[in-house]
């Protein structure tokens, strides 16, 4: 069956949150208030779907966030715009099945609209081999490494140059064309309705 990538709804944020915490070290832990947090104020927030089952999820800031990773404080202190690429999670059933490549087609073709870079990070001490060169084969390269605070978890800071951006740019400055999949994920809450 086909692979679905679709904004993520509100109601699924349990299931999220426990996708999440069953991912192995490789990925930092979740509660539910920090996951709210993070569905609150992503730009982009969207599931994956095989077989009509949710199978990951890809949550993503832009610069200029407000978010509070230090891995994102660390691109925002070397890159004056990029998009960030804070966590992604595939189900362990669902992985080398195409659902990551899905994913960051998907968080590519919205990126490179807005921002010149797409960047992410890797964690160094654990057995990511195959994470590492999944990145490396998608046009990812490293660009320095980062401690992140109160975990001594070292991770390699990748980037990615996306290089439709220019022409969008010169193209189009500021304002993007009003046609659904050039559209911001809205965010519930927000006083105007309007599309982060």
């Amino acid at each position: 069956m086909s692979i679905v990538v679709r904004d993520v709804r509100e109601h699924e944020l349990d299931s999220i949150l426990e996708l999440n915490n069953a991912a192995g070290p490789t990925i930092l832990p979740l509660d539910a208030a920090r996951l709210r947090r993070l569905y609150e104020g992503a730009e982009y927030f969207r599931v994956a779907e095989r077989d009509g089952g949710m199978v990951g999820f890809l949550i993503g800031f832009g610069s200029g966030s407000t978010h509070d990773s230090s891995n994102y404080a660390w691109f925002g202190s070397h890159y004056p715009d990029f998009f960030y690429i804070d966590r992604i999670v595939v189900a362990s059933r669902r992985r080398g099945g195409g659902v990551g490549r899905a994913f960051y087609a998907d968080v590519q073709s919205f990126a490179e609209v807005r921002y010149p870079l797409l960047t992410c990070e890797v964690f160094i001490e654990h057995e990511n081999d195959p994470v590492r060169l999944f990145h490396g084969s998608f046009g990812f390269r490293e660009v320095g490494q980062h401690v992140m605070p109160g975990t001594d978890i070292r991770a390699s800071m990748l980037v990615k140059d996306l290089c439709s951006y220019p022409w969008v740019r010169e193209t189009y400055g500021g304002t993007l064309p009003d046609v659904d999949w050039l559209r911001r994920r809205q965010v519930a809450g927000t006083a105007d309705g309007a599309h982060r």
